[in-house]
């Protein structure tokens, strides 16, 4: 079933939800969508089963049908990842949407090659929020996660202190991963998970980082690139934290 996020936040209840005029036109000149069809709407954080009542290129409107099971995680994670090379962060942003992250940041640590000139900052996260919004459709979630603009190693440090809990994958990490981590942390809903670049976390990063509460864990015995850790430590963490067993979903569809 095609997906789409309506264009407007709510609509009164019987009243019809139109998409974009981009989305308008990609659904009845690509798609060749026709009224009677059925599709999943986005709409006000919620996912619908639609119905087209009129598909154009320049207006496509829908009826909403029923409310479909929620796929956001309760889990809030918080990606913070040194800026990569090359598309690296694109591969990073489509992923760990696809995993549930609920916002990406994008960090300039000293070990940083990749830097982001301020007067690209604007062009780059359109095009990151774009990566994004598409892996959203992909994925079937309503929940839109922003990609905020790039901060220094200070900066992040400060954001820390407003997460219930924090980890930093480190290969210098002994004996703690995120099972421990998750011991620690049973009931946290609103967690940071804070990746270095290409060239790791200075020693000094690693010592404010831990100064603001964030814990080095290690990721096991092997080197994951900084493109591969941010998944591994997702995927690690909504598992831990139930969000991988789809019992959720199912005790919403049994009422």
């Amino acid at each position: 079933m095609h997906r789409f996020y309506a264009a407007e936040t709510c609509v009164p209840e019987g009243a019809p939800a139109t998409l974009p005029e981009e989305d308008a036109r990609h659904a009845a000149q690509v798609l060749r969508l026709r009224a009677g069809d059925e599709a999943e709407l986005f709409l006000g954080g919620a996912r619908y089963r639609a119905r087209a009542l009129e598909i154009s290129p320049r207006r496509a409107a829908f009826t909403l049908l029923e409310r479909l099971p929620d796929t956001e995680p309760a889990l809030w994670v918080t990606l913070f990842q040194g800026l990569p090379k090359g598309d690296k962060l694109e591969t990073v942003i489509q992923k760990s949407v696809e995993l549930g992250v609920k916002e990406i940041v994008p960090v300039a640590f000293s070990r940083c090659v990749a830097r982001v000139d301020a007067r690209d900052v604007p062009r780059k996260r359109e095009r990151w929020q774009k990566i994004a919004r598409e892996a959203c459709k992909q994925s079937g979630r309503a929940f839109f996660p922003e990609v905020g603009a790039p901060i220094s190693t200070a900066e992040l440090c400060g954001r820390l202190r407003d997460f219930e809990a924090s980890a930093v994958p480190w290969e210098e990490a002994r004996g703690r991963g995120l099972t421990a981590f998750h011991r620690t942390h049973p009931a946290a809903r609103r967690v940071a998970v804070v990746v270095g670049p290409e060239g790791g976390i200075a020693p000094e990063e690693i010592a404010a980082l831990a100064a603001a509460g964030c814990e080095p864990v290690t990721l096991g015995p092997r080197i994951l690139r900084t493109e591969t850790a941010p998944l591994a430590a997702l995927a690690a963490l909504m598992t831990l934290y139930g969000e991988m067993d789809g019992t959720r979903e199912t005790e919403e569809k049994n009422g």
